[in-house]
């Protein structure tokens, strides 16, 4: 039986050169994506501050083959911290080394680099892609991905607004692809056990989940900032895309478009999207959403300032069950708590607590090195490209989080000038009731990114 190793070892002759005419690559899903032996080969879109540390994380747990990667930015510093050189050539010779060094002999491949990832989506020889790039083109990439044939990871939020998500779910469900949230609690030994307890009655009946957003972890220039030149090597204008039509400052993009709400949602999109998402898990909720919202508190930088996303926030829910969540700014970045009537649980970045000790006997350490929860959410991932089964976190569960801090968002931009006001929410058909004010927050006007 053909395989991809034979095939290509039939196609090299003497010299390492191949045969007139024989391709290099063909798709994984020629010979089966269910053989295990198939290296699942894969196109990175975004290699900036998280697009590079996955890429860096796919390597070192050898889950596949990197072919290409794309990005807007040729490779430039000053991503999230000045330091760090990132960019479409520096991740393409991240690749080549890390093949070099693997290959002993023969021929090494070689990583090709794209400016438009819609060159990258073309090529046939790709099975799946990694996309790591700002909220507002999530669901335009991911779309576009899925209808060019490819499995997709996208990071979350899954979405830049609640009206992008049917159209993302109908897309990997029409085309029968493997889709992952780039949710990595959910491959994290110690949320998943903790999540777990609480939804199975380990600390009684749920009544309230608190969690914890950081605060901005980066300053923005304030009122009366200038403009500055578009560097030579970074395509601003493809960067922009969908969003409004703006002047070019470095604090608007790269790692720092999280705190402008033309491109994202600051914090509770953020680090929110880690800690709601095991709000749901931990109440059983995977898919579904609460039906009241009331914004408690919020706080903003000057007018003027190039960062216009809420600096502090307080937000609560309440759902049909009769379970309460509070999301409030904090210094704990993540932070999930869940308080039953016999016991408490807590997981976060800064560890894992509970009201009983006994209560965390059969926790798990923490995984580290290729096993961390970003390489375990892409290894599942890979493992799902090829067997076909769901992964951990399935695109209907990325919306169900992403739509959560959505609607906050929208109450929370609300609150200068309405002050808390508990709005009703029809999570089936995902509007507020009878707040339409709030309801035109959650669609997003899109410029043609290609015009």
């Amino acid at each position: 039986m053909l395989t991809r190793r034979t095939f290509l070892q039939s196609s090299i002759v003497a010299g390492g050169s191949l045969v007139a005419g024989a391709p290099l690559v063909l798709p994984a899903r020629l010979f089966g994506a269910q053989a295990p032996s198939v290296r699942v080969r894969v196109g990175f879109i975004g290699t900036g501050n998280q697009g590079m540390g996955l890429l860096k994380r796919f390597l070192a747990a050898e889950l596949g083959e990197v072919v290409a990667v794309c990005d807007v930015n040729e490779g430039s510093f000053g991503y999230k911290e000045p330091d760090h050189f990132y960019g479409r050539l520096p991740a393409k010779q991240l690749v080549e080394a890390d093949a070099k060094k693997r290959i002993k002999s023969g021929v090494v491949p070689t990583c090709e680099a794209y400016a438009d990832f819609r060159k990258l989506l073309d090529r046939q020889d790709i099975d799946a892609v990694v996309i790591v790039v700002p909220d507002h083109w999530h669901r335009i990439i991911s779309v576009m991905a899925l209808e060019a044939g490819k499995d997709v990871y996208c990071e979350k939020p899954l979405t830049f607004s609640v009206a992008d998500g049917r159209p993302l779910i109908d897309a990997v469900r029409k085309h029968k692809k493997v889709f992952q949230t780039g949710s990595h609690e959910r491959s994290n030994p110690v949320s998943q056990f903790v999540c777990e307890a609480a939804k199975s009655g380990k600390i009684g009946t749920l009544q309230k989940i608190v969690t914890k957003v950081g605060y901005n972890n980066k300053v923005g220039p304030g009122p009366g900032w200038q403009p500055m030149p578009v560097p030579a090597t970074f395509d601003y204008r493809a960067w922009l895309g969908p969003a409004p039509e703006a002047a070019y400052h470095v604090d608007r993009c790269l790692y720092r478009f999280r705190f402008h709400y033309d491109y994202s949602g600051g914090q509770i999109t953020n680090f929110g999207a880690h800690c709601n998402d095991m709000a749901h898990w931990g109440m059983d909720l995977d898919v579904g959403g609460p039906t009241e919202i009331e914004c408690l508190d919020a706080k903003f930088l000057p007018a003027g300032s190039l960062f216009n996303t809420a600096t502090e926030t307080r937000f609560r829910c309440k759902y049909a069950n009769g379970v309460e969540l509070i999301c409030e700014s904090g210094p704990e970045m993540v932070q999930t708590r869940f308080e039953g009537t016999t016991g408490w649980l807590q997981t976060g970045y800064k560890g894992t607590t509970a009201s009983d000790p006994s209560l965390l006997k059969d926790c798990p350490p923490a995984a580290k090195g290729t096993n961390d929860p970003h390489s375990a959410h892409l290894a599942n991932f890979v493992e799902c490209v090829k067997t076909r089964k769901e992964p951990r976190a399935p695109v209907e569960v990325g919306n169900s989080s992403a739509v959560l801090c959505h609607i906050a968002n929208a109450m929370i931009r609300l609150f200068p000038e309405t002050g808390p006001v508990v709005a009703k929410w029809d999570a089936q058909n995902e509007k507020f009731i009878d707040n339409d004010e709030a309801n035109r927050m959650l669609i997003r006007e899109e410029r043609n990114p290609w015009g």
